[in-house]
């Protein structure tokens, strides 16, 4: 049967509002929710990083959004007096991220900053020869994105290891790194210093061990622990800067 025009508007609007009172509101819940257990990529490392500077345990910055990361959210939403879900959706992202004062103390670990970690390490001072010739001793070790161990290295995950295998205590990430010790040119780069480089986001989001002579070695996401030129096509235009730690 052929409905009236009228008649058919009336059941379109009359669709519409159910859609609206009964599924729209189910549609928005889920688009809140920004990430959950076993989300991965960059935003959970910005996440980790986040909730670490906040001083929420965060043993270690790799992407993946496991039962860790959702014990330090569950902490954080409940010292915010947010909804605990352990979930991150808009409200709890936005507290997060506008959070500038570490949240009220709790039950977790606490931190030390980048320049209390390098004053830490500083007690220590393994020399240069030592730090390349455990940078050198890990070369063709396959890259791992938040790899932290002789199985696999990120970046900035290898440059912890071989400083711990030292017995120096240096930050997690390229980022943090970029913080500490002294800041230098390029024409005073010495072997040891830490060069730094913007890749996928900007600021230091890379980073390796200068060996002398215009080369650095890092986790190559292409090759692994590998030994490349500052004068590279690809690596020149990226240098941001380096820093000294080595004393």
């Amino acid at each position: 049967m052929k409905l009236k025009p009228k008649l058919r508007k009336a059941i379109g609007l009359f669709t519409l509002t159910i859609f609206i009172i009964f599924f729209a509101p189910l549609t928005t819940t889920y688009a809140a929710v920004l990430l959950r257990l076993n989300s991965s990529g960059s935003t959970v490392v910005i996440l980790q990083q986040r909730l670490a500077a906040l001083n929420y345990t965060i043993t270690s910055v790799d992407g993946i959004f496991g039962q860790e990361t959702r014990r330090a959210v569950f902490a954080f939403q409940r010292d915010n007096n947010l909804k605990q879900t352990g979930v991150v959706d808009t409200t709890t992202w936005n507290t997060i991220k506008n959070r500038q004062m570490p949240a009220k103390k709790s039950n977790k670990n606490v931190r030390p900053s980048p320049a209390e970690q390098i004053t830490i390490a500083q007690t220590v001072n393994p020399t240069t020869s030592a730090i390349v010739a455990t940078a050198k001793k890990y070369l063709g070790v396959p890259y791992k994105f938040g790899g932290d161990n002789p199985k696999g290295f990120d970046c900035s995950g290898y440059l912890q290891y071989i400083f711990a295998e030292n017995g120096m205590k240096i930050p997690r990430t390229a980022d943090e790194q970029y913080k500490i010790g002294t800041s230098l040119t390029q024409s005073q780069l010495k072997t040891g210093d830490l060069v730094f480089f913007t890749t996928y986001e900007k600021g230091a989001s890379h980073c390796g061990l200068y060996l002398g002579n215009g080369k650095f070695i890092h986790a190559s996401s292409s090759k692994g622990i590998h030994i490349d030129e500052l004068s590279d096509a690809y690596w020149k235009p990226r240098y941001i800067g380096a820093k000294r730690i080595l004393q």
